[in-house]
């Protein structure tokens, strides 16, 4: 080979090295208890702290918060564990609930879980960060918020064949628990439209709605009565030491629903914000 030739490939891997993506840098699973997942470098982003309520201040929700604490011991125990679906009314804590019972289970152990924090947008990269977390020291929840598929899109399979289907499978130290309005996931004109175009339609819907099948544990969140609503505020109030008599605070609360149009958690956390900024100015 002359050197002229050796020349122009050198230039050539070199160039080829540059325009390489790096290597993937070791998580630092020391580093925090929460992560964002990176999808465009696969990477995990550490939280420091995780914005999380206490767990007793979830008012409304007693059975699912129990279902879902218990389900989250197991697996942090090294036992049999569902992935969880939350589903159901806006503002009714479920994204809440999931950080607080992470934080509730971490304060009793040693060895915490960690939670990971997948966008929507970023599911068909699941399978790259299943990889990264296969065989990792900790026991890990990774969390999609707001979970829902609209028209065309297919990515509900990479999520299907990670749940169940796929030949790896989930990994053993990993759960799967994801929030959404929707309690099959799946657009109802999404739904209807793979129904008037298939040749099996009944087929073609039935393995549509069994992603939500995956989960192996649904918990539905439903709008809040006038009592939970002002419930929830009374405990809001009292964690944040707002000293507002009583018949005041309730008549405030319901007038804000009035401007809300609705009563949820939410709406109830948002109240208490408003109130308890009135309540120190007035200081």
């Amino acid at each position: 080979m002359n050197d002229a030739l050796l020349q122009l490939l050198t230039r050539i891997a070199d160039a080829l090295d540059r325009q390489a993506p790096p290597p993937v840098a070791p998580i630092d699973w020391t580093a925090a208890d929460g992560f964002v997942w990176q999808a465009e470098r696969e990477s995990l982003l550490p939280v420091p702290k995780v914005q999380a309520v206490a767990l007793d201040l979830l008012c409304g929700i007693e059975r699912q918060r129990d279902q879902l604490l218990a389900n989250t011991q197991r697996f942090a125990d090294g036992l049999p564990a569902n992935n969880a679906l939350l589903w159901g009314a806006r503002g009714m804590g479920k994204s809440s609930l999931v950080k607080a019972v992470h934080q509730a289970v971490n304060q009793a152990r040693a060895e915490r879980l960690a939670l990971i924090e997948l966008h929507r947008e970023d599911v068909p990269t699941l399978p790259a960060l299943l990889r990264q977390l296969r065989g990792c020291s900790r026991r890990v929840i990774l969390f999609c918020d707001d979970l829902s598929f609209d028209g065309q899109d297919a990515s509900y399979k990479s999520l299907k064949a990670v749940l169940e289907g796929g030949i790896e499978g989930r990994p053993e130290n990993v759960i799967f628990y994801a929030t959404s309005n929707r309690r099959h996931l799946l657009s109802r004109d999404m739904i209807e439209n793979e129904r008037s175009t298939a040749i099996n339609p009944y087929e073609t819907v039935e393995e549509k709605v069994s992603l939500s099948d995956r989960f192996g544990l649904w918990l539905g969140f439903h709008s809040c009565d006038q009592a939970t609503y002002l419930e929830m505020i009374a405990g809001y109030a009292s964690a944040l030491g707002i000293d507002v008599p009583e018949a005041e605070r309730t008549a405030r609360a319901l007038e804000w629903t009035i401007t809300r149009g609705s009563r949820s958690g939410r709406v109830a956390w948002q109240f208490v914000q408003d109130l308890a900024g009135s309540a120190r100015g007035a200081r």
